[in-house]
């Protein structure tokens, strides 16, 4: 069967104060791999891989990518099924203009969407756009169900792990699959179909760009349940790894095949198991490949300790984030966040003395968070900042679609589920607050804007000053285009989004208008 996958654009908030940018699409790259492997023929559109320099304005924000006329031109007029993918719920909006482009041009393709947005809301999915069926949760497996049984004309009715419309335009949504046990039997995603030195040399990479990048994901899952994420929802709480001779031998194919010497840990908790990372570890070393890796996500700190942080540097691991979110062990609790202080320093204290390249995770502004709360935060601030890790991140909250935290808020009648919710993350490192963005009533958004400057302060102020070779280091690098760190990482994103703002751009439908034609009139899908 002949299956067009989409890479939607994305927007971008050219004013945050964010070193974050759109990188592979890790997760369809999976799926055109399964669907490979199951014998279809497999094109992909990847909008933000085409055109990673269009910036289009949109409101306060920006797209980048493809338009949707864009995308259209490019989806051939003999595929039988257009997948598309959306991992985080801001892009919506973009995604379901494209949605009905997409099926005003073709009325009698199936439209199949999977991924974290369309998991966590469904209902909300299906009702604003013409979508056949949703791929919930982990999508290999099904995804291959699924397909085979629409190449094939079987009962996609029992299928676990999908969404449909019913003839009568109701909505059934089936039991999810069992997570698959056995990671190392998934095949490696398929790059092929991805242009990854589009991504590269534009630096649309997670993390810090050591230099030409593939993203890895060496385990699925997450053990713990911190009430603002989405993983146990996703996921659920179970955590499975690739062995790490597996994960090893991708790594060594992909420096081989791309020159790829960078590989940043797309994993929610890559670090769990000592064992797995002191065996992973020295089968680099073995190896003797010459590689650079990170975990830029914030990774646990439990199995961190002076040899394991040796292990990782002598592999090639350059960068590493903690999340300890909050420096209040009450709003840690609130949180469902496992962790103590005690652990955390004996990670940061290991790490730092290694040389790694140290950062750290703040949200401000959690809905239980008092005065106390936030001063103990710049406390911890500053302790880290004397520890001598290198970056900290400090952004308000926001609360993502189906989190215990945003069902907690939905019963009080804090939360509406319409496109400026969705919308919250593109915001959260905003110079300033607004009171329309803020879910704690404890202070006004002008207060927490000031926390937030208290918490930076109080890093840097430590960190800089009785460092004051970084200031060096980071002019120095800047004046280069080199990243070693996130701050430098923000400088050259900064001066990025400043270059591509002085082109000639085409202008995007207001998504205003947009947002009311495809949510007043009624949504038909194909059946």
């Amino acid at each position: 069967m002949k299956v067009t996958l989409i890479h939607p654009p994305v927007y971008i908030n050219k004013n945050g104060l964010t070193a974050l940018r759109p990188s592979l699409p890790l997760g369809l790259a999976y799926i055109a791999a399964v669907l490979k492997e199951d014998k279809h023929e497999i094109s992909v559109v990847d909008a933000l891989g085409e055109a990673p320099e269009q910036m289009i304005p949109d409101g306060d924000i920006w797209r980048l990518g493809l338009t949707p006329e864009e995308v259209i031109q490019r989806v051939s007029a003999d595929t039988q099924v257009i997948g598309l993918t959306s991992m985080w719920s801001y892009s919506w909006p973009i995604l379901r203009e494209l949605i009905h482009k997409l099926r005003e041009a073709f009325p009698d393709k199936t439209i199949v969407c999977g991924g974290e947005h369309f998991t966590a809301v469904p209902e909300l999915s299906m009702e604003q756009a013409p979508i056949d069926f949703l791929v919930l949760g982990e999508g290999e497996e099904t995804a291959v169900a699924l397909f085979r049984a629409l190449e094939l004309g079987l009962d996609h009715t029992v299928i676990p792990g999908i969404a449909f419309r019913k003839p009568d335009g109701s909505l059934q949504k089936n039991d999810r699959r069992d997570r698959i046990k056995n990671v190392d039997e998934i095949p490696w995603p398929a790059w092929e179909f991805f242009d990854v030195d589009a991504y590269s040399s534009n630096r649309l990479v997670s993390g810090i760009y050591y230099g030409k990048t593939v993203p890895i994901l060496a385990t699925r899952g997450c053990p713990y349940q911190c009430t603002y994420c989405s993983s146990p929802n996703m996921w659920t709480t179970r955590w499975y790894a690739r062995s790490p001779k597996d994960v090893i031998d991708e790594i060594e194919h992909y420096y081989n095949t791309y020159g790829a010497t960078n590989f940043p840990f797309q994993d929610l908790t890559a670090i769990l198991k000592r064992k797995w990372v002191v065996e992973f570890c020295e089968e680099v070393e073995r190896r003797d490949l010459k590689i650079t890796w990170q975990l830029p996500a914030g990774t646990r700190s439990e199995v961190i300790d002076e040899e394991v942080a040796r292990l990782l540097v002598r592999s090639g691991c350059k960068s590493l984030n903690f999340a300890p979110e909050s420096g209040s062990e009450r709003t840690r609790k609130h949180m469902k966040k496992m962790l103590s202080d005690e652990k955390l320093f004996r990670a940061v204290r290991a790490s730092v003395k290694a040389g790694l390249n140290v950062g750290a995770f703040f949200v401000l502004a959690y809905p239980t968070d008092e005065a106390e709360d936030l001063a103990a935060t710049v406390k911890l601030a500053a302790k880290l900042g004397r520890a001598g890790i290198d970056d900290v991140s400090a952004g308000f909250f926001f609360p993502l679609p189906n989190t215990e935290i945003t069902r907690q808020l939905q019963k009080e009648g804090k939360v509406k589920m319409d496109d400026a919710f969705l919308k919250l993350p593109i915001y959260v490192h905003n110079t300033f607050l607004s009171e329309d963005r803020k879910f704690n009533e404890n202070f006004n958004a002008s207060e927490l804007t000031k926390w937030k400057y208290k918490v930076v302060r109080a890093f840097y102020t430590r960190s800089l000053l009785l460092r004051p070779q970084r200031w060096f280091r980071i002019l120095w690098n800047f004046m280069r285009g080199k990243e070693t760190s996130k701050m430098e990482s923000f400088l050259q994103e900064t001066m990025r989004k400043l270059r591509l703002r002085k082109r000639p751009q085409v202008t995007a439908e207001p998504a205003a208008q947009v947002a009311k034609a495809v949510t007043t009139g009624k949504t038909v899908a194909k059946n």
